[in-house]
């Protein structure tokens, strides 16, 4: 204890905190910025580790969504910004690593989420979870969600950095040019997408 009565951040022989934020960030949002700036307020370092998932059709590459957040964390020396094949686990061995954060959204992601977590505890039992519920105002963002919103020309300014909102829109264009989507509706002028039946969805935690 200090003479102030609270417990003391650093002590000469502590290690390091180094955490991991695992996901996809297709594209990076404000939600997962809001976990990263956040996680800095009790880890000393942060590597935010952008997945290879072969079980998702990426809009963006692997170099292109690390260029986003180096970006959007202002080159930040304490964020690392890695990509990462495998297990999570493995990754964090390597790393050093000793905290995996998570971000829970919604009710629905903690199932999900806790048996990610206990399968981690089994294979590597050094490697401590962290749930995190997101800042009010970013609840509700999902980068599936603002893929979507993007694809039917909406405003995303509310919702991802402007480097990123111009790249979503400069992507979505290109792919309707070379006719890999078809043609806005009369009625995309922003908003809310219309007429699409994949509104519903969502991510369920995998990435923020």
């Amino acid at each position: 204890m200090t003479d102030t009565g609270t417990l003391p951040v650093t002590s000469p022989d502590r290690r390091p905190l180094v955490a991991l934020y695992a996901g996809s960030f297709d594209p990076v949002t404000h939600g997962h910025e809001d976990l990263i700036k956040r996680t800095l307020t009790f880890a000393d370092r942060l590597i935010v580790a952008v997945a290879h998932n072969v079980n998702k059709q990426p809009l963006f590459t692997v170099e292109e969504r690390m260029h986003f957040i180096r970006e959007v964390t202002g080159n930040d020396p304490r964020i690392e910004v890695r990509s990462f094949r495998g297990l999570l686990v493995d990754f964090a061995r390597d790393t050093g690593a000793r905290v995996n954060v998570r971000g829970l959204r919604a009710v629905s992601d903690f199932e999900y989420e806790f048996q990610i977590a206990l399968m981690n505890r089994h294979l590597r039992p050094e490697l401590e979870t962290v749930f995190m519920t997101p800042s009010l105002d970013t609840t509700y963002i999902s980068s599936s969600m603002v893929r979507e919103v993007a694809r039917f020309n909406g405003d995303v300014s509310g919702l991802v950095h402007p480097l990123v909102g111009d790249a979503l829109m400069t992507r979505y264009a290109a792919m309707r040019a070379a006719g890999e989507l078809p043609p806005l509706p009369a009625t995309a002028k922003g908003g809310t997408p219309t007429g699409n039946t994949e509104t519903g969805n969502t991510e369920t935690g995998r990435s923020l």
